[in-house]
């Protein structure tokens, strides 16, 4: 579990288009991160 003022971990996600995007392809930029359930959705 992450904890409040410590690195992120690495990781890579699929984006909206599908796109796989890791966090270290962002360094310096602002990140924001959503999730919501996926049994709320159609997908």
């Amino acid at each position: 579990m992450p904890e409040v003022g410590r690195k992120a971990p690495r990781f890579t996600l699929a984006s909206d288009s599908g796109k796989k995007v890791a966090l270290k392809d962002l360094l310096g930029k602002k990140v924001v991160l959503y999730f919501y359930p996926k049994d709320n959705t159609s997908g």
